[in-house]
């Protein structure tokens, strides 16, 4: 029997194929995969209306939806997609083509906010705080305002969050596609239940918002704190470091009375353009010290007991008159995380009636008026969601941010790649120096190649996501296989002095892996410890070193020796 075949028939040879194979499977790479991929969908836009769905963050990359074409023509990159956007006119329909399904669209019209240039004087009333009298006062000034319109514009965004098309289910984490992760840490020490509850909470409130392509785990480090890692891949999110730190505990009160909180208290927060926005009735102010400050406002519907609440809490109230109008003696006093952000007027029809529709309002600050719009519509949209979600049980403390660029990550990805491929023609070369047999140098290079394989197999099958950590892990398997491997091939070639110490292949065979195995579990008596420390951060550095090494010393090592005991038989 020839030295090929018994090596293609050996066990341990044909477990290492048929893990090979596995991998293949599991990763399922196509380099002919077209099309651009979703990533996410935001919530009443054209697409959402339309039925396309943002794809859950277990999803396989290749099992995620593609556009292929729209309107019949094909889609191959972002510059396709964005140039047929910019052709679009409010109101035309079209069709999108997608690997699973057809769907037609209509273009929503944008509506721009015009700014006349008449004024109109109103008279407006702020709570400021008296240190004299210790206590909260009402002060009226006399402010102008402009008057705004709305102006028909263009085409609203259609909400889709694309990318190109993955070639394989590996998973590539924030570290290299680009994006955001934010490790929060609850103040106090709180139940396993609560603390279950803030995370599918946050989970909530960031899907609510509009983000879908994103994780939210726990977390904790080797003291017995817990943290929560949110990522956020593909895009960078600062803005919704305030949402998901912040309690979000929202409360109305008339006088010191709570009428209702966010959450289960609100059945319905209206987020369209037609009962949410600017405020028509206030616009935009601008300040003494020249910045501009914009209203918004929104309609939400109560529970019939939070109404009944309201209804109790006004009925004793007085009625008085301000310009002409009939307003009740105590106003509407919103808090957000026990401070206040903004004071209704109540009207005098709402005194002891359980009314379930009322409007919400607050403003936002800019140096312009753009600027304040924004950040009006910004904190109307916070404000939406923790309405919706209501509160956690708990303050987070954000502990540490990291962004970064797609640009960074795929410079990465490719420098990575370079520095991997001259790394390993390195170790074969010094081996081949080393022994002088390329039967002894190509196999380290094969089972250095097939184990990195498998590694990603395993990575894309329970859906771990590759970053900087983890491809350190990967660095560090391979090194020890090929230090693993050195030690198998000195014990088989019996080098030196240890010709006399061993007379046989399972005497040499059983020096080198007994030194192998007590490595390995040296290695993994060290990574446990890393798979809790750093916030769980360096989670993916462990396991990706513990599945490496494990692959190595269970499946990949024992043939590298078989397949070198084949090849220098004749010079035992």
């Amino acid at each position: 029997m020839s030295k090929i075949k018994k090596i293609f028939t050996n066990v341990r040879v044909i477990l290492v194929i048929v893990f090979l194979i596995l991998t293949i499977v599991a990763i399922h790479p196509n380099p002919w995969n077209q099309g651009l991929a979703i990533r996410s969908v935001a919530k009443n836009s054209s697409a959402s209306i339309a039925g396309i769905q943002s794809p859950t963050p277990t999803i396989p990359p290749m099992s995620r939806e593609r556009i292929l074409n729209i309107n019949n023509k094909p889609v191959n990159s972002l510059q396709d997609y964005y140039d047929f956007v910019q052709t679009l006119e409010p109101n035309r329909s079209f069709t999108i083509k997608t690997n699973k399904n057809i769907y037609k669209l209509v273009a929503l019209p944008e509506y721009e906010i015009t700014y006349l240039n008449e004024t109109e004087t109103q008279i407006i009333t702020e709570q400021v705080f008296n240190e004299t009298l210790n206590q909260t006062i009402n002060v009226t000034r006399t402010v102008e305002v402009q008057k705004f319109e709305k102006e028909l514009i263009g085409v609203a965004d259609i909400g889709l969050n694309l990318y190109l098309a993955p070639k394989n289910n590996i998973r590539k984490g924030l570290d290299l596609i680009g994006g955001s992760r934010v490790v929060l840490r609850p103040q106090e020490k709180i139940s396993q239940q609560d603390f279950d509850f803030t995370i599918d909470n946050i989970k909530q409130r960031l899907n609510v918002y509009g983000l879908t392509d994103l994780v939210v785990r726990p977390a904790s480090d080797l003291e017995g704190n817990d943290f929560i890692i949110v990522e956020i891949a593909g895009a960078t999110q600062e803005e919704v470091k305030t949402l998901i730190a912040s309690q979000g505990k929202f409360e109305a009160k008339v006088g010191n009375t709570s009428v209702f909180k966010g959450g289960n208290d609100v059945t319905y927060v209206c987020r369209s353009s037609e009962c949410s926005g600017i405020d028509p009735r206030q616009g935009c102010v601008q300040t003494q010290e020249g910045d501009w400050v914009c209203s918004f406002m929104f309609s939400i519907t109560l529970s019939p007991e939070a109404a009944q609440k309201q209804a109790n809490a006004t009925k004793d109230l007085e009625v008085v008159v301000e310009q002409d109008q009939n307003y009740l003696s105590e106003s509407l006093y919103l808090f957000l995380d026990d401070a206040l952000v903004d004071t209704l007027k109540i009207g005098a029809e709402l005194r002891g009636n359980p009314v379930t529709d009322i409007q919400i309002s607050g403003s936002g600050i800019g140096q312009t008026q753009q600027a304040a719009v924004a950040d009006a519509l910004k904190n109307m949209k916070s404000l939406q969601t923790v309405l919706i979600t209501g509160s956690l049980p708990v303050k987070l403390d954000v502990v540490k941010i990291d962004t970064v660029s797609p640009v960074l990550g795929e410079a990465f990805i490719n420098n990575a790649l370079l520095i991997g491929i001259i790394a390993t023609l390195a170790v074969t070369l010094i081996v081949f120096i080393r022994y002088r047999r390329f039967v002894v140098s190509l196999p380290i290079m094969i089972i250095m190649i097939s184990e990195l394989l498998i590694m990603l197999g395993v990575a894309a099958l329970i859906g771990w996501n590759l970053d900087v950590a983890a491809i350190a892990g990967i660095i560090i398997s391979i090194g020890t296989g090929v230090n693993d491997q050195i030690v198998i091939a000195d014990e088989t070639l019996r080098g030196g002095s240890r010709i006399s110490q061993y007379t046989s292949w399972k005497d040499r065979l059983g020096k080198a892996f007994f030194i192998i195995f007590t490595a390995y579990f040296v290695i993994l008596v060290a990574m446990l410890p890393l798979w809790f420390a750093g916030a769980g951060l360096l989670k993916g550095f462990a396991l990706t070193t513990i599945i490496g090494v494990t692959v190595g010393v269970l499946i990949t090592r024992p043939a590298y020796a078989k397949i070198v005991e084949i090849l220098c038989a004749k010079d035992d």
